[in-house]
Parts: structure tokens; sequence; C-alpha cells
């Protein structure tokens, strides 16, 4: 290979990239491949979304009923109780449609639909 030619990248077997792990080396990541510093992974996602519509609406959120990775970071429906009745079925609910940012911080929320907790859902 001459000075003026470029260096070819070298392939690294399985094993060869399991032993730099051992050592303290991270793998190169695949192109394409985003690091999320604050959120790591769907269930940091979902416990950061539930946690911070809580403290802006100062009601505890019932459940997660969707959430999906996004280009910026992070979109989630959470399902909270607005009014509770008895019996329980007839309590008043909301869905919000939450937005986190890469780093795990809420940037907005919606309430996109209010329903009783004993309403099914039908198709349209």
């Amino acid at each position: 290979m001459s000075a003026s030619e470029p260096a070819r990248p070298r392939r690294v077997s399985p094993r060869a990239a399991d032993e730099g792990e051992k050592q303290g080396r991270q793998p190169p990541r695949r192109a394409g491949s985003r690091h999320r510093s604050g959120v790591h992974g769907a269930a940091s996602a979902m416990r950061s979304a539930a946690e911070q519509l809580a403290q802006l609406l100062g009601r505890p959120p019932d459940s997660v009923s969707s959430l999906k990775p996004t280009e910026d970071g992070w979109a989630a429906q959470v399902e909270v109780v607005e009014l509770e009745r008895i019996p329980d079925t007839t309590s008043v609910m909301a869905s919000y449609k939450v937005t986190l940012d890469e780093d795990g911080e809420l940037i907005s929320y919606e309430r996109t639909r209010r329903y009783t907790r004993g309403m099914i859902d039908r198709p349209t």
C-alpha cells in the first residue's frame, strides 16, 4: 500500500469485539445509531414521561399506553384519572400525548381525549 492510498478500516471479528469490551474499550457504533444521553431505553423513557406529566398536572398517571422513539426523542400516550368516581368504572380518564427530547426532558404535552374508565374503544 502506498502513502497516497487511504487505509482501509480493519474488520473486527465478534470474538475480538468481545475481548475489547472486557478491556473497557467500546466497539465502534454503526452509522445511523443514536446515543441518548439522558434516557437509556424505553423503560426509562416511560418513567420520565409519567413522572414529569404528574408534576405538571398534580395527578399521578394511571398508565402509559403508548411509547415510541422519534427523531428528536420519544413520544408517549399517558392515561390519567381526572375525576375519581364510585363505581370506579365511571371515573373520568384523560389521554395525554407527551413529547420528550433525547435527554428525557418533557418538551410538550396535550390532552387528546377524555373518556370514562369503563368505556371500550369500538372500531371505526
